[in-house]
């Protein structure tokens, strides 16, 4: 920090400061390309901090997001434009009937009817997460794989719902069956490998820049360089180009065709769709909580009764409660929060009794043939089973959490 005395250096306002204009060296005598804080003792007494480069890009950056989001009015969400994941993704909103209607299917731009206010943008994966944090996207969905390697761990992501229950992989290191690495099964029987010198590493091909580097530096091998490649990585160890690759992994099938073996401690994250949103955007944008909020209420609804069955049947007994407690005396009859049971009314002798008591529960699909077997068990009859389509809770706990994350 230094100290200047005079009347005579110009004064800048904040708005002046942050813009490349009033940083050039024509303007002011002094080089911004280290990080400094400089104090000129004029009256009044002005501070002036100045930022490194990479602060003052980092500012520059927050400053057009902040301004995009406040510009226009639509609310934007992103979804992948082609792939298994981008069908995957339409039908898990045609599933909580938010249907995307796209006029032309050569266009980039759609809407949600349900939803008003709302534009669809088609894009590429990583283009998502680069336009959440630019602020021209307030929600979109992607693979946590995605959010991971191109939001860096940036705070203005937030995870609205990690659990979409498609798009399952990992993102794993793997490395031949053979040669010097056939005997080599784990993460850290590869680091100890003393073939790895600063001048012959470890050569890992990869799509990931910013996971592998960062994965493999956390977890002690030093000596390694990255290649960066898209696709086929499987062959580049074959092709001599390459000694393990990094890259994302559903069944193993291919890796083991070409001869290529997961090991332990290898994996660097599991990943699946996620929802994802800007943090800034759910803040100061208005419309963009609330539409959050209901395509997270139709989200858990909708994954949470995909699982169940509904379950009907009659039952003899003396009273409601009497039923109740055989079918509570079996593990897999308790439903949610516990059975329903009613009277069952006939005619008999000119009088209306109830002989019979109907008994409704949801079961999980895992456990129906075991449950219709306890429930037959017990004195269970003419069992109907139907599957569920939502199940909407008090309130979504993710809601609960996302609240706590933004501090509302």
């Amino acid at each position: 920090m230094a100290s200047l005395s005079t009347s005579l250096l110009p004064q800048y306002t904040p708005q002046q400061l942050s813009s490349a204009s009033a940083l050039a060296p024509t303007s002011f005598p002094i080089s911004f390309r280290s990080a400094a804080t400089l104090t000129l003792s004029v009256k009044p007494p002005t501070t002036i901090t100045c930022l490194s480069t990479s602060q003052a890009q980092a500012a520059v950056a927050t400053a057009r997001a902040d301004s995009r989001i406040t510009e226009r009015s639509e609310i934007r969400l992103g979804l992948p434009s082609k792939g298994r994941m981008a069908d995957d993704t339409l039908d898990l909103l045609k599933d909580c009937q938010l249907h995307v209607k796209q006029v032309n299917p050569r266009q980039y731009v759609a809407e949600i009817p349900q939803l008003s206010n709302l534009e669809v943008w088609f894009q590429r994966p990583k283009d998502i997460v680069r336009k959440l944090l630019s602020g021209d996207l307030d929600l979109g969905f992607v693979g946590l794989d995605t959010v991971s390697e191109y939001g860096q761990g940036n705070e203005d992501l937030i995870i609205v719902h990690d659990d979409l229950e498609y798009g399952d992989c990992r993102l794993s290191l793997a490395i031949p069956q053979y040669g010097i690495f056939e005997n080599i099964n784990s993460l850290k029987e590869l680091a100890q490998m003393p073939q790895w010198t600063e001048g012959r590493p470890l050569r890992v091909a990869t799509g990931f820049s910013y996971l592998g580097p960062k994965f493999l530096k956390e977890n002690g091998l030093k000596h390694v360089t990255f290649s960066t490649a898209d696709g086929a990585l499987e062959a580049a160890p074959a092709m001599g180009i390459a000694d393990a690759i990094l890259d994302l992994v559903s069944s193993g099938t291919t890796l083991r065709e070409n001869n290529l073996k997961e090991i332990e401690g290898g994996t660097v994250l599991e990943s699946q769709g996620v929802l994802v949103a800007s943090r800034r955007s759910l803040i100061k944008r208005e419309g963009v909580l609330d539409i959050t909020h209901e395509i997270l209420e139709r989200l858990e609804a909708h994954l949470r009764a995909a699982g169940q069955f509904t379950v009907v049947a009659n039952m003899r007994g003396s009273s409601a409660e009497e039923v109740a407690t055989r079918l509570l005396s079996q593990p897999s009859l308790s439903g949610l929060q516990g059975p329903t049971v009613s009277p069952v009314y006939c005619k008999r002798d000119g009088k209306v009794v109830a002989d019979y008591y109907a008994m409704v529960i949801c079961v999980p699909k895992k456990a129906l043939y075991k449950s219709v077997q306890q429930l037959r068990a017990i004195g269970g009859s003419d069992v109907l089973v139907s599957p569920l389509t939502y199940i909407f809770d008090e309130e979504p706990p993710r809601w609960r959490e996302l609240l706590r994350k933004l501090g509302l």
